[in-house]
């Protein structure tokens, strides 16, 4: 990593009795979770370069695109045509989220080993976001898992709510645990937490995380997936990481939302995290330099700078690589 004038983050050991992981998996998702928010289709060909840019700085997780109706995320209608082109690189996951059978005859087809279901803790952002209860979302998911997996593809939960829900209001821990448990007995083999409107706090973040091993989910099955509407998505990713948390969701330059939750802003910027565990001695594998290029390189093409404090900081002296 390149020398900076304002210098490396100081390294300062753990605090005794809250340990931190050894390594840090980052999983990627600026190429889905994040353009999928965009008010403009954004050009295939700029997308396939941002996938390759991420993996170029070390991200070996990228969650390529989704399988959504084009009718309800037409930012994402060329999937199939992005998979197709997408140059896929040795020791890189490229998974698809998949929301129905239909997505996932189509992510058969287009030859993914990895994918993502996406359920709601909350009875109204699943009818928002599925239109579907609760207990229909696990009914339309248990086929698309069972099939997936007797495919050989791995198949991860993301879990949405579950601190807040912007019509329900706080949520309560003991249904977030139910939620997860169903998709965990389905067969997911990791469930993501999501903090989809930002609301969490660090207390909040270690008392679900505890609850879900208290009920025999083991915290290596859990990863994290934080939104910064409120400026806390670091503070509660150390927390996470502090409960042994190791699988943090982030999205480059901090793109991203929720198109129907619509007081959701950004996720929590991969730059952001990886200055964070460069600070804690957490390995990551990602080149700061690199990933910094790359954001400030997607916000030319998007026309906006990036959210992102790092960036921010960083991007002046950054190449863009044209």
């Amino acid at each position: 990593m390149a020398t900076r004038d304002t210098g490396l983050p100081m390294r300062i050991p753990p605090q005794e009795g809250a340990p931190l992981p050894d390594r840090v998996d980052i999983w990627e998702v600026g190429a889905r979770d994040g353009l999928q928010n965009e008010p403009a289709t954004v050009d295939l060909d700029v997308k396939l370069e941002f996938l390759d840019r991420l993996a170029s700085a070390g991200l070996r997780t990228l969650e390529a695109t989704s399988f959504v109706h084009p009718k309800w995320v037409p930012q994402l209608a060329d999937a199939e045509a992005l998979l197709e082109r997408l140059d896929r690189r040795a020791g890189v996951r490229y998974p698809v989220l998949v929301p129905n059978e239909r997505g996932l005859e189509r992510a058969l087809t287009a030859g993914v080993d990895s994918i993502a279901v996406f359920a709601s803790a909350t009875e109204s952002f699943a009818r928002r976001n599925l239109n579907r209860g609760m207990a229909e979302q696990y009914a339309m998911f248990e086929p698309i898992v069972s099939r997936a997996r007797a495919e050989g593809l791995a198949v991860r939960g993301y879990l949405s709510m579950c601190f807040g829900d912007p019509w329900e209001g706080p949520v309560p821990v003991d249904q977030v645990v139910a939620a997860g448990r169903r998709l965990r007995d389905m067969g997911c083999w990791q469930l993501s937490l999501g903090d989809t409107v930002g609301v969490a706090t660090p207390g909040h973040v270690e008392a679900v995380i505890g609850a879900f091993e208290t009920a025999g989910v083991p915290t290596e099955s859990i990863a994290v997936h934080f939104h910064d509407t409120y400026g806390q998505a670091l503070a509660n990713t150390l927390a996470a990481l502090r409960c042994g948390v190791s699988t943090v969701d982030a999205s480059a330059g901090g793109l991203g939302g929720c198109p129907y939750a619509k007081s959701a802003t950004g996720n929590l910027a991969t730059e952001d995290l990886v200055w964070l565990l460069d600070g804690l001695g957490v390995d990551h594998g990602v080149d700061l330099d690199a990933l910094v290029g790359t954001s400030v390189w997607l916000a030319g093409r998007l026309g906006r700078p990036s959210p992102s404090r790092t960036v921010t900081a960083l991007g002046t002296t950054a190449s863009s690589g044209g």
